[in-house]
């Protein structure tokens, strides 16, 4: 029960990742708000539906989660979209919605957050990069950038506000099984259950990651167990390096 009493704001909450990773925060002790389009029907203590794109909603986030649940102590920037091509296919749509929710939202989150932190006496924020942001790939051009600067972002806070007791790190996954990988599979023509098996065995390890694979890091991250952590870039990636 490494969280027992803290209080926490997932965003992304409603996806493959945000939902494992809310359900293993609750069921270590901590009081979750969940933010999302639509959060009906995911277990927390506090639902915070809204837009990402919303300025005014992601500026707002973190004093909402600390009014809804006495309080704040974790942060867990999880939303995220992935936009594919080079920049020559990218629209303008892909653009704005790339940097909106990969960048500017926990941006956002962070900057409102960081002084509900630093007023309680510290916390800790994990922010979802990509090894596509640390190593970048070919065919992904703004999702690389977006994720990137994501990473950078989490190594100069992580500097900046370790002396308010604030920890502020980055998990790097590759690919994850969750259902925004299956259907961007479909949406491309392949049968999303062939092609993660056949990505799997371009893994080291021999499969591509669950969703607990890397909540179990992001909870790591965000517990005092990664007492020492600030700035760190963590890859998981089951030893697989971006082609």
């Amino acid at each position: 029960m490494r969280f027992t009493g803290k209080k926490a704001l997932v965003t992304g909450a409603a996806g493959g990742m945000g939902q494992v990773i809310t359900k293993m925060l609750r069921n270590e002790g901590a009081l979750v708000a969940v933010a999302d389009f639509n959060c009906h029907g995911i277990p927390a203590e506090a639902e915070l539906t809204g837009d990402l794109l919303d300025q005014v909603y992601a500026d707002s986030l973190p004093g909402a989660a600390a009014k809804a649940l006495g309080g704040l102590d974790i942060i867990i920037n999880n939303a995220g979209v992935i936009t594919r091509g080079p920049v020559t296919e990218t629209s303008d749509r892909d653009w704005s919605l790339s940097v909106g929710v990969n960048v500017e939202a926990p941006f956002r989150i962070c900057r409102a957050g960081i002084p509900i932190l630093a007023k309680a006496g510290g916390g800790a924020i994990v922010n979802l990069a990509s090894c596509w942001g640390v190593h970048p790939g070919p065919n992904h051009a703004v999702y690389c950038m977006t994720k990137a600067a994501i990473a950078s972002l989490t190594q100069c806070m992580g500097r900046d506000h370790a002396h308010q007791g604030i920890r502020i790190n980055a998990v790097c996954p590759n690919e994850v099984d969750t259902p925004m990988l299956r259907t961007g599979f479909e949406k491309r023509g392949f049968d999303p259950v062939t092609a993660i098996k056949d990505l799997g065995m371009t893994v080291p390890l021999g499969r591509i990651a669950k969703p607990d694979d890397i909540a179990d890091v992001v909870l790591f991250l965000a517990s005092d167990a990664a007492r020492y952590m600030c700035g760190s870039l963590i890859e998981v990636n089951g030893g697989k390096s971006v082609a």
